[in-house]
């Protein structure tokens, strides 16, 4: 896969997410940048989750879901919905963003996105594994960014 870059002017990768975007703050998604968006792309995925919930939740924690962004996105504002894109149910039961809210210690929050060669075209309803399964077989590049939220 072609190497995807995402990043945010809010916190490095690997760093902490600052207070604001915590689901009891101001719970919205900080503002990301992306880079080096394969030539093949049709649309992007953005999937952000907390997989240091399975412990305290049974599950890795899904915080936002957004399909079909357009490929020539190059930022997302903060507290924006991508032009174009459908955002799905976080496990909030919201849709949207649904910041960090960690019950038991600092977790690390994981932003992946994806280059996919085709249109999701999925329902506002869809589910995480709805959306990977529909999904694969058409990634054509990936990147991460990680960041951690004190409890």
């Amino acid at each position: 896969m072609a190497d995807l870059e995402l990043s945010s002017p809010a916190f490095d990768d690997g760093e902490r997410i600052p207070a604001k975007h915590g689901y009891t703050e101001e719970n919205v998604s900080p503002p990301l940048e992306i880079r080096d968006v394969p030539s093949a792309t049709e649309t992007l995925l953005l999937v952000v989750d907390d997989p240091d919930a399975k412990e305290p939740a049974g599950k890795v924690w899904n915080h936002w879901l957004c399909w079909d962004i357009p490929p020539e996105t190059e930022s997302i504002p903060e507290g924006a919905t991508p032009t174009g894109a459908t955002e799905g149910q976080n496990d909030y039961g919201e849709t949207g963003w649904g910041g960090p809210n960690p019950p038991d210690r600092e977790h690390t929050y994981r932003f992946l996105l994806y280059a996919l060669d085709t249109e999701l075209a999925l329902p506002p309803d869809a589910t995480k594994d709805d959306i990977y399964d529909a999904a694969s077989g058409h990634m054509v590049g990936k990147a991460e960014l990680t960041g951690t939220y004190p409890a």
